[in-house]
C-alpha cells in the first residue's frame, strides 16, 4: 500500500501572476512513498527451504516485508519466482508504487520526464544570505549626439525566434536553456510550482511582512547595493537626505502594480519619503490599501495623460511625458531620487520569446527613468533574457548615461527564471539626446506594432563588439546566468519526477537573509484598529494634558506691553479655532477642541488622508479660490505646530525645528493630483521684528459677494 502526506498549500498575493509569482506557502510538498509492510524481515521456517540459493533470493528481494507477512504468504502456497495460483499462473513481479500525480489521466506519459535532462544540477553552490555584485567596467565613451544617435536605428524584417540570438551567448548554452525550459511546456501548472516550492533554498523568504515578493526583492537589492536607494550618498559619501532635514527622499514607481517595491521604501524612510507611480488601471493597479507595514498616504499614483484618471500604459509617449512633467512640478525641476520599475506580463504559452514580446515595455521603462531622475540619480529595473542586439542595445544606452551599472539576480528572484535586475548607479548630465532616442524608438515600435517591420537594433552591433569590456561583460553575465538557470531547471525537473526530494536548508536560509537585510521575521498582518481616546494617550505618554490645552496668545497692544525682547517671538496670521487634530491611517481622522473632558470628534465631510499616529495642533480655515462668480470656497487644515508626525514624537524640538519638519510632512502627504481632497498646509511663521512683511503681501480681490468691488 502507499501511503501519502499532503500538506495543505496556499497562494500567497502575488498568484494573478502565473508566469513567475505563483507560489505555494507550504513549507514541504512532498509525497511520502513508503511499502505497506515496513517492519524488518526475519527469516521464517514456512519458507521452502530446499533450494538454497532461492532462499537467499527470497531473503534478499523481500527484507522489507515483517514475518508476519512472509508466513501470510506462504500459507497461499507464495514461492519465488512463481505466481500464486493452482498452476503458479498468478503475477511474480511486487506491484509497483503508483507514479501517477495530479488530475492527470491515468497512463498519461509526459515527454521529457521519461528520460534524464543530462544536466548534473547537484553540484550547484551551497545557499549563503551573502551575495556579490559585480559592475560592469567604467564608461570611457562620450554620450553621442543627436545626429550620432540618430543613425544608429535599424528597422527590418519582425522576428518571433530566439534559437539563433548568439551574439551575447554560446549556442550550447542557449540551447540547452530553451530545452530544459520546453520539458515543463506539457507539465501540469501546479504540479510545476510544488517541485519548485520544494527545490528552492531560498523559497520561504516570499513576502515576510509585505504586500508581496516583490517587495522582499527590493530589500535584499537595497542591501546588496549598499542601501543606495533608501540612503543615497554624493560623491563624497554623504547622505542626500537626512531625517532632519526639509529635502524629502523622492523616488518612482513604474510597471509596479501592486506596489511592493514602494511600500519597502516608506517602510524605510516612512514620511521622509514621497513617492509618485504609474502603472497600468486595471487588476494590476496600485492596491494602496493593502500596505500593512509603510504609510501609503506618502505615495501618489498618476497615470500620465489625464493624471489620475488616466490609463498608465507606459507605452504611449503622451503617458511619459505627461508623468515625467507631473514630476518635475512635485520635485520643484529636480527631479527624482531614483526610480524603480518592475514590468512584466504573462507570457504563457511563449515563455522562450518573453524577451522579444518584452522590448518595448523595456523600452519605455528606460526611457521613464532617463525623463524623470535628476543629475546623480539611480536606477533598478526588472529585465529578462537579454541575448536579442535590441535588448543589450538598450543596456548600453544606460552604460552611456549613467556611472556605473549592473546586471544582478539576487536571491529572493527565482532560480529557474530568466529575471534578472539591471541596477544603475549616477546618472550623468547630458542624457538628454538619449531620451530624446529613445522616445523617437518608442514612436516608430507604436508606428510598426501590427506590421511585420520591428525596430530590430538601437545600437548598431559593431558598436557594441568595439567596445570590448561592454561585450565581453555581457556576454559573461549572459552565460554565468544561463548556467544558473539550466541547473535550477534540471532541478525542478528531478523534484518533478522524484516527489520525495526536498530542500532542507529553507528555514534556516530564510532567517540568515531576513536578519541580514534588517527585516522583522514576522508573519504579515493588517495594523491593528484603535479609537481615538486610546491612542491619544498611547502617544503623549502622559494622562495629564494639561500643557496641550494652552492657547497661543493674540497680539494685541496690552500683550506688546509685555514683550521684552521682540528678537524672540514668532508670530502667525490665524484664521479659526486652534483645535488638535488625531490620524490613525488613511481618512480616519479625529478632531480635539483642547478642553476638558478630551472628546474625539471623527471629521465629517472632509477629504484628507493622513499616516497614522499623527498629532498636530491645527486651524480648520475656509479658504477662497478664485475670483468673482467663479469663486469656490474650501475648507482646509493649517498647522500651526507638530507634535507627532507618523510616530515621531517632535515635541522636544526647538518651535523652529518643528515647523520645518511639519513643512516637510505636509509635503509628502500632498497630493496635488487630487484637486477633489482638502488641502493640507503650514502657517507661515514670521519673526515679530519683521511683521510688516504680512501686510506688504496682502493684495484686493472680487469676492463672490462683492458686487465687483474689491
Amino acid at each position: 500500500g502507499t501511503k501519502r502526506h499532503r500538506e495543505k498549500s496556499s497562494s500567497d498575493e502575488e498568484s494573478q501572476s502565473r508566469q513567475d509569482s505563483s507560489q505555494n506557502d507550504s513549507l514541504s510538498d512532498q509525497e511520502d512513498h513508503r511499502p505497506g509492510f515496513s517492519m524488518p524481515s526475519i527469516s521464517s521456517p514456512s519458507f521452502d527451504a530446499q533450494d538454497d540459493d532461492d532462499s537467499s533470493q527470497a531473503s534478499s528481494k523481500f527484507t522489507m516485508y515483517n514475518s508476519v507477512s512472509q508466513r501470510l504468504m506462504a500459507k497461499m502456497g507464495f514461492r519465488e519466482g512463481e505466481g500464486l495460483g493452482k498452476f503458479g499462473q498468478g503475477r511474480k513481479e511486487i506491484v509497483e508504487a503508483s507514479t501517477q500525480r495530479g488530475r492527470r489521466g491515468l497512463g498519461l506519459t509526459l515527454q521529457g520526464f521519461q528520460g534524464e535532462l543530462n544536466v548534473d544540477w547537484r553540484d550547484e553552490p551551497e545557499p549563503s544570505a551573502t551575495e556579490k555584485v559585480e559592475w560592469f567596467p567604467e564608461c570611457t565613451t562620450e554620450i553621442p549626439d543627436a545626429d550620432e544617435l540618430r543613425d544608429w536605428m535599424v528597422v527590418g524584417q519582425r522576428k518571433l525566434k530566439i534559437e539563433d540570438e548568439t551574439e551575447f551567448c554560446t549556442e550550447d548554452l542557449l540551447h540547452t536553456l530553451l530545452r530544459c525550459k520546453t520539458v515543463f511546456d506539457s507539465l501540469d501548472g501546479e504540479e510545476m510550482r510544488r517541485a519548485r516550492t520544494r527545490s528552492n533554498p531560498y523559497e520561504t523568504i516570499r513576502g515576510g511582512i509585505f504586500l508581496n515578493r516583490a517587495a522582499m526583492k527590493m530589500s535584499n537589492i537595497d542591501h546588496c547595493f549598499d542601501n543606495m536607494f533608501t540612503n543615497p550618498k554624493d560623491s563624497n559619501g554623504s547622505p542626500l537626505t537626512k531625517d532632519r532635514e526639509d529635502e524629502l527622499l523622492y523616488f518612482g514607481d513604474v510597471c509596479a502594480g501592486p506596489g511592493g517595491f514602494s511600500e519597502y521604501i516608506l517602510w524605510k524612510r516612512r514620511w521622509h519619503a514621497k513617492g509618485f507611480g504609474m502603472t497600468l488601471k486595471g487588476p494590476c493597479d496600485f492596491k494602496l490599501e493593502d500596505f500593512y507595514a509603510a504609510p501609503s498616504e506618502l505615495f501618489e499614483p498618476y497615470y500620465g495623460e489625464g493624471g489620475v484618471d488616466g490609463d498608465g500604459d507606459i507605452t504611449r509617449p503622451e503617458n511619459v511625458t505627461a508623468f515625467r512633467n507631473f514630476v518635475m512640478e512635485s520635485t520643484e525641476r529636480r527631479g527624482l531620487h531614483f526610480l524603480m520599475a518592475d514590468g512584466g506580463f504573462s507570457v504563457e504559452g511563449q515563455e522562450n520569446i518573453q524577451e522579444i514580446l518584452s522590448k518595448q515595455l523595456l523600452l519605455c521603462q528606460f526611457l521613464t527613468a532617463i525623463s524623470t531622475i535628476r543629475t546623480g540619480g539611480h536606477f533598478v529595473c526588472k529585465t529578462f533574457d537579454l541575448f536579442t542586439p535590441f535588448s543589450v542595445g538598450l543596456v548600453y544606452l544606460l552604460y552611456l548615461c549613467f556611472d556605473r551599472i549592473s546586471l544582478f539576480k539576487p536571491v529572493t528572484s527565482r532560480p529557474a527564471n530568466s529575471e534578472r535586475y539591471v541596477v544603475c548607479r549616477g546618472l550623468k548630465p547630458g542624457s538628454d539626446a538619449v531620451r530624446e532616442y529613445m522616445f523617437r524608438v518608442n514612436l516608430k515600435l507604436n508606428q510598426v506594432r501590427n506590421s511585420d517591420r520591428d525596430v530590430t537594433e538601437v545600437v548598431p552591433l559593431h558598436i557594441i563588439k568595439d567596445d570590448p569590456d561592454f561585450y565581453q561583460f555581457m556576454v559573461n553575465s549572459n552565460e554565468s546566468l544561463c548556467a544558473v538557470q539550466i541547473k535550477a531547471l534540471a532541478k525542478i525537473h528531478a523534484f518533478v519526477v522524484e516527489p520525495t526530494l526536498s530542500e532542507p536548508r529553507q528555514a534556516n536560509i530564510r532567517k540568515e537573509c531576513l536578519k541580514l537585510w534588517g527585516v522583522p521575521d514576522k508573519a504579515r498582518v493588517a495594523p491593528p484598529p484603535s479609537d481615538p481616546r486610546t491612542k491619544f494617550y498611547e502617544l503623549i505618554k502622559n494622562p495629564d494634558v494639561e500643557l496641550l490645552q494652552s492657547k497661543l496668545t493674540p497680539l494685541n497692544s496690552s500683550a506688546l506691553v509685555k514683550l521684552r525682547q521682540i528678537f524672540d517671538y514668532r508670530c502667525i496670521v490665524g484664521g479659526g479655532e486652534q483645535i488638535f487634530l488625531l490620524a490613525l491611517g488613511k481618512s480616519q481622522i479625529y478632531t480635539w477642541d483642547g478642553k476638558n473632558p478630551v472628546r474625539w470628534k471623527k471629521m465629517e465631510n472632509f477629504k484628507l488622508e493622513l499616516p497614522r499616529d499623527t498629532l498636530l495642533s491645527v486651524e480648520i480655515v475656509q479658504e477662497l479660490k478664485g475670483e468673482g462668480k467663479a469663486q469656490r470656497r474650501i475648507s482646509a487644515v493649517h498647522v500651526m505646530d507638530a507634535l507627532i508626525l507618523n510616530g515621531t514624537d517632535v515635541r522636544d524640538q526647538h518651535f523652529n525645528q518643528r515647523i520645518r519638519l511639519a513643512e516637510k510632512f505636509v509635503k509628502a502627504v500632498a497630493k496635488p493630483s487630487r484637486p477633489d481632497m482638502n488641502p493640507i498646509r503650514v502657517k507661515e511663521v514670521y519673526r515679530l521684528e519683521e511683521m510688516e512683511k504680512i501686510f506688504v503681501r496682502l493684495e484686493m480681490k472680487i469676492t463672490k459677494s462683492s458686487g465687483g468691488v474689491p
